[in-house]
């Protein structure tokens, strides 16, 4: 279990710096994506393991890195040049 959680928390941080490598425009600031990687991993690894049980280390780190994928995913925020519309004005 340790091992699947510093696992999954060098997945995250390795997940946020390559998000915030290749998408610095789109992203807020780099402590909350440096911060949202390795929680999101966590929690993934937790939830997987939770639902697998032990003895299933890579699958767990795939789940970790899925859910810290879609966690870090919400951040993005719409490029410039394209506007959010409203329904109402």
């Amino acid at each position: 279990m340790l091992w699947e959680a510093l696992g999954s928390v060098l997945l995250g941080l390795a997940l946020s710096w390559a998000a915030a490598h290749h998408l610095p425009d789109r992203l807020p600031s780099g402590r909350v994506v440096y911060a949202t990687g390795p929680v999101g991993a966590l929690f993934g690894a937790y939830v997987t393991h939770a639902a697998l049980g032990p003895g299933h280390l890579l699958a767990t780190l795939a789940g970790a890195l899925a859910i810290g994928a879609v966690l870090l995913s919400l951040l993005i925020r719409p490029s410039g040049s394209r506007r959010l519309r409203r329904a109402l004005p």
